[in-house]
């Protein structure tokens, strides 16, 4: 049994109840790899950023579950050598789908987990909910729960059809379960693409594809159902046609890949929604930076001259999701 206390991380407890009083989201960004560790790192130390480093059960597989705990103790570490202080950071469990993995993630140093029952009938939902937020509440370990359905792709989590949250039962199954947050649904979407064309409308100027608005509506009466609770948005990457772009003319294939606008997430951002799930835009500037590099120079075989580049992409991509859409920056000098 590993403490995350020990490897120096938070849970989510005390930065989701700043950025409900502050009005600003926590970062969640996903990582798969050293670069993007060290980019969300240097992101976060350089603007005093409160963040939760996301690993699904894809990536864990993947990084190698003993591997992570050292690279998430080291993350603290590299943070406080780039000069700050107390960093806050949280290592969390993205999309877990059985007790058994929850379990897992806890006692190997894990600091928060999500219990994903979002496709499960409702009352089984909420018993696989329970039993999670039971055994991790022994530890100080907090829990993320969902309810409604997102649709699209990421690693190992694929829906067809999105359904959103139903504002009636929020409060039934947030006090039966004793989730620490809820993620929901309102239009959202996991992947780079969020929304097919029919869904959308097309820029006359551009030809861009334009996605639907969210459901601010449902999301307004959740908040009336919760006041002050912690929710959370997944599937919100932005999918930046400037990296989209980039791909497609070094040799990719991205057609019609389109995201969450960022005015939508800085409104999301200052409501109670307070951590705002970042995936597939650090994937992109990633792609993207190493793309580039083997188009202008073929002959490139050291992983550091095309890493290097895809890890400062990132970080200026993160930077700017901090400051620019979820206005966390400042928040844990």
């Amino acid at each position: 049994m590993v403490n995350y206390k020990d490897l120096g991380l938070v849970n989510t407890r005390e930065m989701f109840a700043k950025a409900v009083d502050g009005g600003y989201a926590i970062p969640a960004f996903n990582f798969n790899n050293m670069e993007q560790l060290q980019a969300i790192i240097k992101a976060c130390a350089e603007t005093k950023s409160p963040v939760i480093l996301q690993v699904s059960s894809g990536a864990r597989k993947y990084a190698n579950q003993t591997l992570l705990r050292y690279m998430a103790e080291g993350a603290v570490q590299y943070a406080k050598e780039l000069g700050w202080e107390h960093p806050q950071i949280c290592l969390h469990l993205d999309h877990g789908d059985t007790f058994e993995l929850c379990k897992s993630c806890v006692d190997f140093g894990f600091s928060s987990v999500m219990i994903d029952g979002s496709s499960l009938p409702y009352e089984e939902n909420i018993a696989l909910t329970k039993k999670v937020v039971e055994y991790a509440h022994q530890y100080d370990v907090t829990v993320e729960a969902e309810l409604g359905v997102l649709a699209g792709v990421e690693d190992d989590v694929v829906a067809e059809e999105s359904h959103y949250t139903k504002p009636e039962e929020v409060i039934d199954f947030a006090t039966r379960t004793g989730c620490d947050s809820l993620a929901i649904s309102i239009g959202t979407s996991h992947g780079a693409y969020k929304f097919k064309p029919e869904q959308c409308t097309r820029d006359p100027q551009t030809g861009k594809l334009v996605p639907p608005p969210l459901a601010f509506d449902v999301l307004a009466e959740i908040e009336k159902k919760l006041p002050g609770f912690p929710i959370v948005l997944h599937g919100s990457s932005s999918v930046p046609q400037e990296y989209v772009d980039i791909i497609n003319t070094h040799g990719g294939n991205l057609p019609d890949a389109v995201g969450i606008p960022e005015d939508q997430l800085r409104k999301a951002a200052k409501s109670a929604v307070c951590k705002i799930n970042i995936d597939s835009d650090s994937r992109l500037a990633f792609t993207a930076a190493v793309r580039k590099v083997f188009a202008e120079k073929p002959g490139e075989f050291d992983p550091r001259k095309y890493c290097g580049p895809a890890r400062d992409e990132m970080t200026k991509l993160y930077k700017h999701k901090i400051i620019e859409v979820l206005g966390s920056d400042g928040k844990a000098e």
